[in-house]
């Protein structure tokens, strides 16, 4: 596949064919590119220029925005609902721009209207995003555009769309939590080490008595954390920076680290979940679309979020080539649950494959729905008792010398 070339947004200043000064901004390869795009429009350019990035996101509404996955899928849900009421589709661009709030979401909206109206096909239009429109997404609508069903892949793509930001919802919604409450609870426990305890210990060091371990231990782990907790909060950011950066730019250890979610107790079971269940919907969206399986496999094996599942996909995919079924390849692979690969079978059996999996991601999303609400309701408590223990323990420890002091004076 060749490589997309990046765009960039350019602010323009020319006239209109009614030799009026207009000016805005346009997305284009480069400025030559940007000019024949505004000749194209009826302006004249007399100044374009690459558009500088707001400083810290400042702007008009929207304009510092970054295009989140949910622009795009209230943009495909919004192009499927006008074409399927009969609106013309460079209209239907114009109807939903003005429905968007973010900028840079309205220039991509602009520039792919403009591609279309000059004769270029719409999944044409779209692949000049590579980092918003996915292989998956293109590929569907240009069938639809091929095979004159383009309402129909609309509808398709933004169901999976909408179906794919729930799930990621859901499990974002589960691991929420517990991060928050670690954050506040190691914040609480830096600030009584470092400000708390020292003023107890001037106080302990006048009683002239040996103090109770638990106390001791405190004191002493507020020491060191008094002296060097500018070295651990520096060590605990570059681990995080060196952590993400390695999920970024090694494929090998994002691999790894995906391997070994799935054997995490609880969270594994939620990931497996998720990933059959865009498995199961990937694929029926598009063999529905009439995407060949060798194909469909392909297309799915990007999407299903985690490496043991992208290789096991790419072994069906293999297998299925070859001539195997598609349910015992499945069952080959040894990552499918026996639901799944029964439902695949009964499927190929029927000529419903794609009715089946399509069943099987919505009875898999149910149960990442449940897990996730198990979970947040499992992890409740166990937050506050770990909150409880370590906390109120810090506090108690303070107070054991206090209390023997005054059973002694009793």
């Amino acid at each position: 596949m060749a490589k997309q070339e990046k765009t960039s947004t350019f602010a323009w200043e020319g006239v209109n064919r009614r030799g009026q000064s207009v000016k805005g901004e346009i997305i284009a390869l480069s400025s030559a590119y940007a000019k024949a795009q505004l000749r194209k429009q009826g302006i004249e350019p007399r100044k374009v220029r690459k558009a500088a990035e707001p400083l810290f996101g400042i702007g008009g509404p929207g304009a510092g925005k970054k295009v989140k996955p949910a622009d795009i899928t209230f943009f495909t849900r919004q192009m499927a609902t006008m074409v399927k009421s009969g609106v013309p589709l460079v209209q239907a661009f114009d109807i939903v721009s003005d429905g968007v709030d973010n900028q840079k979401m309205k220039n991509i909206i602009s520039d792919v209207r403009d591609s279309v109206s000059s004769g270029n096909d719409f999944a044409a239009a779209l692949r000049k995003y590579p980092e918003h429109f996915d292989d998956l997404t293109c590929n569907l609508i240009e069938s639809g555009e091929q095979a004159g069903t383009l309402q129909t892949m609309l509808e398709k793509v933004a169901i999976y769309k909408e179906k794919t930001e729930a799930l990621k919802a859901k499990i974002k919604k589960a691991l929420m939590y517990p991060a928050i409450t670690l954050s506040v609870a190691f914040g609480v426990t830096l600030i009584l080490l470092i400000k708390v305890v020292p003023s107890f210990q001037d106080m302990f060091n006048n009683f002239g008595a040996d103090l109770p371990a638990p106390t001791q231990m405190v004191v002493s782990i507020s020491e060191v954390t008094q002296d060097y907790y500018l070295y651990i909060l520096s060590a605990l950011v570059i681990i995080g920076v060196v952590f993400v950066q390695s999920l970024r730019r090694s494929k090998h250890f994002r691999d790894r680290f995906e391997a070994f979610l799935l054997g995490v107790p609880v969270f594994g079971d939620l990931i497996q979940k998720a990933a059959i269940a865009r498995y199961s919907r990937v694929l029926s969206t598009t063999f529905a679309a009439g995407v060949p399986l060798v194909d469909a496999l392909d297309s799915v094996a990007g999407a299903v979020g985690n490496s043991v599942y992208r290789d096991a996909v790419h072994k069906v995919k293999d297998e299925v080539a070859s001539g195997q079924q598609m349910h015992l390849a499945m069952r080959s692979t040894k990552v499918f649950p026996n639901m799944v690969v029964q439902m695949a079978s009964i499927g190929e059996e029927s000529g419903a494959l794609d009715d089946m999996l399509w069943k099987a991601a919505d009875y898999y999303e149910e149960e990442v729905d449940n897990a996730v609400d198990n979970l947040t309701a499992m992890i409740e408590p166990a937050m506050m008792i770990f909150l409880g223990v370590v906390i109120g323990g810090l506090i108690v420890a303070m107070y054991l010398p206090i209390f023997e002091m005054g059973s002694v004076i009793g």
